[in-house]
């Protein structure tokens, strides 16, 4: 592919020996001439960096918002989801492996500008767009350019991330974005470094900035691992760190694990645990806690943080009653926090 095919990319230097360092996540490559990252898809190139990813997704899909999962951010709404390949963690309990660990040669891609990407969501009526599958850190100027005209057209933009990503360059790709999913993984640098090939602080500095920094609505995602990530310590400390630098109203998703990639030998994760994990969080305050990747119409459920009534129903990723007015509880009047 000719360089003039490629989008040149942002956030990088020269290094010495013509390699290029590039900026745009903790991982902090040095990459030499002909050479991609550790995401696979941002490559020198004779000296400059190139963002193999712009405009080559690896398809697209039309999801309930619930499934990024999001269950306070245009509830019961579609929106158009896509990623491309590579990524720049090394889960090795990722289960969408088959893309993140793809390089860009090796996968079936699209062609797809930013306005197909716009044009696609108008013709199926989508009211926002998800940057998911794999991490979209590592394809930033797609999304910059993506949101931006989306922002335009009042379109919102939704980024699922693991929130793994340079402090200055995430002011850049989270510019005109609107909502997130951030993966917290677990709370430990040993889990962190041993099964992500990442490190914690940096995604509890994303969250932090998240929140004191920006107006982006965003929800905290947790994929439990037995013997792993769901001790009720570290579940417990996760918590009190939420709610001292973050509050009792950002929603939390535990999420049940399955075996795959490099850990397909693991068990399941038990609905049990999902349950002991969200009644640690609940009675320590938080005030919206659910439960995916299990039936458990409960744990599904928003209920109102000050009357209790249920105010919306889900079964799975499907609303099945919904009691608001607006952003309020039909029954007390109290205000549910997200976006409505």
């Amino acid at each position: 592919m000719k360089t003039e095919d490629l989008k040149l990319a942002q956030w990088w230097e020269p290094a010495e020996n013509e390699k290029i360092l590039c900026t745009l996540c903790p991982r902090y490559c040095t990459i030499g001439n002909g050479q991609v990252g550790f995401c696979f898809i941002r490559q020198n190139i004779n000296g400059k960096l190139y963002s193999l990813g712009y405009g080559r997704p690896t398809g697209f899909a039309i999801d309930p918002i619930e499934k990024k999962p999001l269950n306070h951010f245009l509830p019961g709404s579609q929106i158009l989801s896509f990623g491309t390949a590579g990524c720049n963690l090394g889960c090795k309990f990722c289960q969408n492996w088959s893309i993140s660990k793809a390089r860009f040669d090796s996968i079936r891609s699209y062609n797809a500008t930013p306005e197909d990407v716009i044009s696609l969501a108008k013709k199926n009526n989508t009211p926002s767009i998800a940057f998911t599958y794999n991490d979209p850190v590592i394809f930033g100027e797609y999304v910059i350019d993506i949101s931006q005209i989306a922002n335009d057209e009042n379109i919102r933009t939704v980024m699922v991330t693991a929130g793994y990503i340079d402090k200055n360059a995430r002011k850049d790709v989270f510019k005109y974005i609107n909502g997130a999913n951030v993966d917290l993984k677990a709370f430990s640098e040993k889990f962190y470094h041993k099964l992500t090939l990442s490190h914690l602080n940096d995604v509890l500095n994303t969250l932090i900035w998240l929140k004191n920094e920006t107006s982006i609505w965003f929800e905290i995602t947790t994929l439990l691992i037995p013997d792993e990530n769901d001790s009720d310590d570290e579940i417990k400390k996760m918590i009190d760190w939420i709610l001292q630098n973050l509050g009792d109203e950002v929603p939390i998703h535990f999420t049940a694990f399955h075996p795959d990639f490099k850990m397909a030998t693991k068990s399941r994760t038990p609905a049990s645990t999902l349950t002991r994990a969200r009644n640690i969080a609940l009675s320590s305050g938080i005030k919206f806690c659910y439960l995916g990747n299990i039936h458990d119409q409960q744990a599904q459920t928003t209920y109102c943080s000050s009357c209790s009534k249920p105010i919306i129903k889900r079964d799975w990723h499907s609303i099945t009653e919904q009691n608001m007015n607006k952003n309020k509880c039909s029954n007390c009047g109290n205000i549910l926090p997200g976006v409505f």
